[in-house]
């Protein structure tokens, strides 16, 4: 199987995946406050954690296996378990000052980029 097939496969899985534990949880939680998404961004941080030394150490899968879970499934129902190991990575690596920066430019340029987005819709509306 193509590495690209298996991240196509365990995208389309994890996005409609993301919908139903968010929904479920906003049914079950309320609207007052993003509990959908902050139950995706737990779980799927826990999940690429568990499954990034599982799926290396213990089982030793295939590529297109590991990546189709990683990168397509997990990539589609959080990308901040991404952001999270990637975080890991850096302070792991001794380069916690990076971590730092990175997290810092991460959530401050993302929402300043979503507010951008917002603005520059409105003004073509």
């Amino acid at each position: 199987m193509s590495i690209y097939i298996a991240i196509a496969v365990g995208g389309s899985l994890g996005a409609v995946s993301r919908y139903w534990v968010s929904s479920t949880t906003y049914q079950w939680l309320g609207q007052g406050f993003p509990y959908g998404t902050l139950a995706v961004n737990l779980l799927g941080s826990l999940v690429m954690g568990f499954l990034s030394v599982l799926l290396v150490h213990r089982f030793h899968v295939s590529e297109e296996i590991r990546i189709g879970l990683l990168a397509g499934f997990l990539g589609s129902f959080t990308t901040f378990s991404t952001f999270a190991m990637d975080t890991l990575h850096l302070a792991s690596n001794d380069a916690l000052l990076k971590a730092i920066i990175y997290i810092l430019f991460s959530v401050f340029f993302c929402i300043i980029g979503a507010w951008g987005g917002l603005v520059a819709a409105r003004q073509m509306i």
